[in-house]
């Protein structure tokens, strides 16, 4: 099994935290793993992709060119990054901020109102945790419990309340997905 995704959108969206926690729970599993971040020099508000390769083999090369899935958090890089999607692949993408239709059929499109859903619970930039407890829940490539292991872990006692809050945010992502 080896499946690479690319993660994208603005900086600010939590964009490569979302890819370090896809990576840090592939090692908790004691899976290959890539994670490769890229961001333009603005930073908030800029360009902010990552990809990360998750496979039970060694792994070639961080590069990937058409990826097996495609994570989405604003229009931009819908347009940017679709176009390289495997026929086949996964799309995932914020509903709330990309309400166009696709003009893909040969994927399959994974909307989830994330933003909206983070918004409804006290913090729209937390976004990008209901988008990962979504792609757990939807494609079952990682455990529950090893997302769950990095929130219960923390170390740094100033980061313990935004992850348990990270938790949450997961939770309804997979509640989500599980529910619609």
């Amino acid at each position: 099994m080896q499946k690479s995704i690319i993660i994208a959108g603005s900086g600010g969206q939590g964009i490569l935290f979302l890819g370090r926690m896809l990576t840090s729970a592939s090692m908790l599993e004691r899976k290959e793993v890539t994670w490769f971040p890229s961001y333009g020099a603005e930073m908030r508000g800029g360009t902010a992709n990552c990809t990360v390769i998750i496979s039970d083999e060694m792994i070639g090369s961080p590069v990937v060119m058409m990826p097996d899935i495609l994570i989405v958090m604003n229009r931009a890089s819908l347009d940017r990054f679709l176009p390289s999607l495997r026929k086949k692949g996964e799309l995932f993408y914020d509903s709330s901020l990309i309400t166009e239709k696709l003009a893909r059929k040969d994927i399959t499109a994974v909307p989830v109102p994330a933003t909206n859903i983070a918004g409804d619970m006290g913090n729209p930039k937390s976004a990008n945790m209901v988008m990962l407890g979504a792609f757990i829940a939807k494609t079952g490539l990682l455990k529950r419990s090893s997302i769950f292991r990095i929130f219960d872990n923390v170390a740094d006692p100033r980061k313990i309340e935004a992850f348990r809050a990270n938790k949450e945010f997961v939770m309804k992502g997979m509640d989500y997905i599980e529910n619609t």
